[in-house]
């Protein structure tokens, strides 16, 4: 049963892509927006590639739930689950997707590297360990919202990393360090058919006594999905920030010999006032106000402030960050 699938990206791609066509960014920005959009569709299409293939196998069961893209905060600590299965015994399945555009070597100590056509060779975090991170985080979780078992508080978790159907992998032996989790995403059907085909009689004694009602099943996931926090999809490092236009050296004052007291010009004759009426407020204090002009949405003083500084590119009015990447 599927319950929640992948938040959508789109704003993200387009505010990196609008962010592109900017005249203002130095090298090394221009670098991070171009490694940091390619990691993003990378991501993005690897999520829906293993998406599409786990929700095709578990379509129609009673026996799972299935939550896509789940993004938790426990203890200041981010847990960003690709992929979070459970099944009636509450056996937690975590799926990390990663869709490298290389070939994958796995040493004999668990370390990961991904090697290019160029030759080039570059270590990368392991995934497993990364799992396993997301595990202790959502322990604390469960806990908190009593998804516990009937015998022990501990579930039962099981890690997979899954990979681009056509990635090439390099492992070493199964002895020397398993990887048999590490698969490609079209292999999951397979993979949990053996897997389960080797649970102990044991494990799986333990985990009947934790069996659930497919109801009682899909309020942990609902729980579960109430606890989401998605990432600020406008959000940018610190040094993607505009920068503050350099203040102006005032110049070094210049002396000159006094001059010869002159008499002051007489003053021009007092103007009348203008009759009673409203009084419109100076184009400078509307111009100021802490709204963007094209959604209307309210705005950060900084926000407000940067678009007064570039008075030039935006015309003497405000804007919200989505939209300044419009000029």
């Amino acid at each position: 049963m599927l319950l929640k699938s992948a938040d959508d990206k789109s704003k993200r791609v387009a505010l990196l892509e609008a962010l592109q066509r900017s005249p203002a960014l130095d090298t090394f920005q221009k670098n991070w927006l171009h490694d940091e959009l390619m990691r993003l569709k990378k991501g993005i299409e690897g999520e829906r590639e293993s998406a599409y293939y786990l929700d095709h196998y578990f379509k129609g069961s009673e026996n799972h739930i299935i939550l896509h893209d789940l993004r938790f905060v426990i203890d200041d600590e981010v847990a960003q689950i690709d992929h979070l299965i459970i099944n009636k015994m509450l056996g937690i399945y975590l799926l990390e997707t990663k869709n490298y555009a290389c070939n994958l070597v796995i040493n004999d100590r668990g370390e990961f590297t991904a090697e290019y056509e160029s030759g080039r060779r570059f270590g990368i975090p392991s995934p497993i360990e990364q799992s396993l991170r997301h595990e202790r985080a959502l322990c604390k979780l469960l806990e908190r919202l009593d998804i516990v078992g009937r015998t022990q508080k501990q579930l039962n978790f099981y890690h997979v990393v899954m990979l681009h159907p056509k990635a090439i992998i390099e492992r070493p032996a199964t002895k020397v360090f398993d990887t048999r989790n590490v698969i490609k995403s079209d292999q999951f059907p397979s993979w949990h058919k053996s897997f389960v085909d080797q649970i102990g009689v044991g494990t799986l004694f333990k985990s009947a006594l934790n069996m659930r009602s497919i109801d009682t099943l899909k309020e942990c996931g609902e729980k579960l999905m109430r606890q989401h926090r998605p990432a600020d999809l406008l959000a940018l490092p610190d040094f993607m920030l505009p920068k503050k236009p350099a203040q102006p050296v005032a110049p070094a004052p210049v002396f000159s010999a006094p001059t010869p007291a002159s008499h002051p010009a007489p003053r021009p004759p007092p103007t009348k006032a203008p009759a009673a009426g409203p009084v419109a407020a100076p184009a400078e204090e509307s111009a100021k106000r802490l709204i963007c002009a094209h959604c209307a949405a309210k705005i950060s003083f900084a926000e407000g402030k940067f678009c007064w500084n570039n008075a030039k590119r935006f015309g003497g009015v405000a804007y919200c960050r989505e939209h300044q990447a419009l000029f």
